[in-house]
C-alpha cells in the first residue's frame, strides 16, 4: 500500500474522487483476531490500516434469516474480502434460528445492505463460505460477474456496469485497465 501510495498517490489525488485511497479497513466481531492482525501490520503501514470491532446479530434480509454487523466502517470499498464473522459468536436469534449450531453456516448480509453504494469495478473475494456466496449471488441486484475456483474454494465477484461518471470511469481504467 505504501509503495502504491508513493507511486500513484499524486495521480489518485488529482484524478480520482476517493476518500480513503491506500487504506485497508477491517471489520471483525472477534477482538482477538483484530489484535493478531494488528500485530502483523508493519509499522510503516499502521496509519493506512483501520480496524473496527462490531458485534454481529441475527437479522432478516428480504424475508430471509441472515447475520449483520451492528456497525460498519464509513467507507465505499473498491475491494471486499469476506471471511467473517465467526458464526458461533453471532448474538440473538430470529424465529428460533441462530448460527451458533454446527448444522448452520455463516450468512452475512452486510454487502447486500451497501450494494447500491458500491461503484462499478468493485471486487468481492469470498474465502470458502459457499452458502454465504450463494446467498449473496442470489440477492445481489446489479451486474455482478461470478467466478469460482474449486481447487482453492474461492469465489470472486466483480461489479461490471457502465461507469457512474467521469471519476468512476477514471478509477476503473486506473485499477482494472481497459479490459
Amino acid at each position: 500500500m505504501s509503495k502504491n501510495q508513493e507511486e500513484y498517490g499524486e495521480y489518485v489525488e488529482k484524478n480520482l474522487r476517493r476518500n480513503n485511497p491506500f487504506e485497508l479497513h477491517s471489520v471483525d466481531n472477534e477482538k482477538r483476531f483484530i489484535e493478531i492482525a494488528g500485530g502483523r501490520i508493519p509499522s510503516e503501514l499502521k496509519s493506512n490500516v483501520k480496524f473496527y470491532h462490531s458485534d454481529v446479530k441475527m437479522t432478516m434480509w428480504n424475508g430471509r434469516i441472515a447475520t449483520e454487523y451492528e456497525k460498519l466502517a464509513l467507507i465505499n470499498p473498491d475491494f471486499i474480502y469476506l471471511d467473517a464473522p465467526d458464526q458461533f459468536a453471532v448474538k440473538g436469534e430470529v424465529n428460533g434460528i441462530n448460527t451458533r449450531c454446527k448444522d448452520m453456516m455463516p450468512m452475512s448480509c452486510d454487502i447486500l445492505k451497501i450494494e447500491h453504494f458500491l461503484t462499478p469495478g468493485t471486487i468481492i473475494a469470498i474465502d470458502g463460505r459457499a452458502a454465504n456466496a450463494r446467498f449473496l449471488r442470489c440477492n445481489l441486484q446489479r451486474g455482478w460477474t461470478y467466478e469460482y475456483d474449486k481447487i482453492c474454494d474461492y469465489r470472486l465477484l466483480e461489479l461490471k456496469e457502465e461507469p457512474l461518471g467521469k471519476y468512476n470511469e477514471k478509477q476503473i481504467k486506473f485499477c482494472l485497465g481497459d479490459a
